[in-house]
């Protein structure tokens, strides 16, 4: 019997107009990012005027647009920015201008709501100003200052825990102007808590719509190892091209390695010492139907990665039906049930990925159907749509907890 459709609790209300702030936006590629465009998309198509404000990707593209992300239109809001030459394609809006800018972007549009998603500048600026002028204050944190410490000149060590101080106390004054403050994990929010006198904070799934991936649950003829994400230092790559080389050659794993960055080269030549060159594939930067595809044809995913406050490219993966190895590190446990839709390992542990992925790639088919199941099954709670009504409600000033914030809930199995 087919099933009607999921309705909306926000169905017959009135529409909004939605201010989402960030330090990073399309066309950067990146979690927040992807996660902003998402957002955004969704409002629109439920009928909401939905602006952004980011950073203009140029140093002359800077104004209005109507621009198209995620298949909608919305109004973008380009504030003149300077590029941050310690990192691969960062820009940054100027410090010194960002209340002078928020203030004209906030009289122009005159929000029901700001939905700032970093703290860093344009988040400070536009919870300032938007204080000032009574507009309610909705504020999310992708934030973890131990990743933005790769990208800074040069700090010695015994300065490094005072920067990433610092960086918590900006980050907790911005958060501390917003009405409700909210994070992917309930992982992250208890380390946003841990480390600012924000309080309350509400675990709130990034979301995606599973309908976009194609899952093959039949037998594979290979076995393909996928990993999808920045090519960084943070995402650990290095230990999984090493985990490749110490894999039984009977099996003859391959490697696919998805998106582009700064360390590619470095692991490109990694990977020729270890005498991979023909194991590892580095696609780069694609397009969506790559990427699904990609999914789509692999055997296993894997994530090494040590700093995700939620890992949207892993919920990609379960998407997709596909069993995942991954580090036992920040929010991956919430996706990642050992045993159950695939393996943790220890972080940073080479021996130990190793032994994961030979788990999965020797298991029975009977025993890995179960396991693709299960991620299909998990990642269900991560639905978009259920994102969308959380958020609207937080708009409109309705009570939200930790029980409608979907796809949080912690695993006790």
């Amino acid at each position: 019997m087919a099933t009607s459709p999921r309705r909306s609790p926000h169905e017959g209300k009135p529409r909004l107009r939605i201010l989402i702030a960030g330090d990073t936006f399309a066309p950067e590629i990146n979690g927040a990012a992807s996660f902003i465009a998402r957002l955004a998309a969704g409002l629109v198509e439920r009928g909401h005027e939905v602006h952004v404000a980011a950073p203009a990707p140029t140093y002359r593209g800077y104004g209005t647009f109507t621009e198209v992300h995620e298949g909608q239109p919305m109004t973008v809001h380009r504030i003149y920015s300077w590029r941050w030459y310690p990192h691969p394609w960062l820009r940054f809006a100027l410090p010194w201008r960002i209340r002078q800018n928020s203030a004209k972007i906030l009289d122009r549009v005159k929000p029901d709501v700001i939905h700032f998603q970093s703290h860093i500048i344009i988040g400070r600026g536009m919870t300032i100003e938007g204080r000032k002028r009574g507009i309610r204050i909705i504020g999310t944190n992708h934030f973890m200052p131990e990743n933005l410490l790769e990208y800074t000149l040069v700090i010695p060590q015994f300065l490094r825990q005072k920067a990433i101080k610092m960086a918590w106390d900006a980050a907790g004054r911005s958060f501390s102007r917003a009405e409700r403050v909210t994070t992917p994990t309930r992982k992250a929010a208890e380390y946003l808590e841990a480390n600012t006198s924000v309080r309350g904070v509400l675990a709130i799934s990034c979301g995606i719509d599973a309908h976009n991936y194609t899952p093959d649950l039949t037998p594979r003829k290979d076995n393909l190892i996928v990993f999808l994400g920045r090519v960084v230092d943070e995402k650990q790559i290095d230990k999984l091209i090493r985990a490749v080389a110490k894999l039984d050659p009977a099996l003859d794993a391959k490697l696919e390695i998805v998106g582009g960055g700064d360390h590619e080269n470095r692991l490109k030549a990694l990977t020729a010492s270890l005498g991979l060159a023909n194991r590892v594939t580095f696609a780069g930067y694609v397009d969506e139907a790559y990427l699904r595809n990609a999914l789509t044809r692999a055997s296993v995913f894997a994530m090494p990665s040590i700093a995700e406050l939620q890992s949207i490219s892993t919920m990609e993966a379960m998407a997709s039906g596909l069993p995942i190895v991954a580090a036992d590190a920040m929010a991956l446990p919430h996706l990642v049930h050992d045993g159950e839709n695939g393996f943790l390992f220890e972080p940073g542990n080479v021996d130990d990925l190793a032994a994961k992925l030979t788990r999965v790639l020797t298991m029975p088919e009977d025993e890995l159907l179960k396991f693709k199941m299960e991620s299909l099954r998990i990642v269900e709670a991560h639905d978009i749509q259920r994102t969308l009504d959380t958020f609207e409600s937080l708009y409109r000033g309705e009570a939200v907890d930790d029980s409608a914030a979907m796809g949080t809930a912690s695993h006790t199995g």
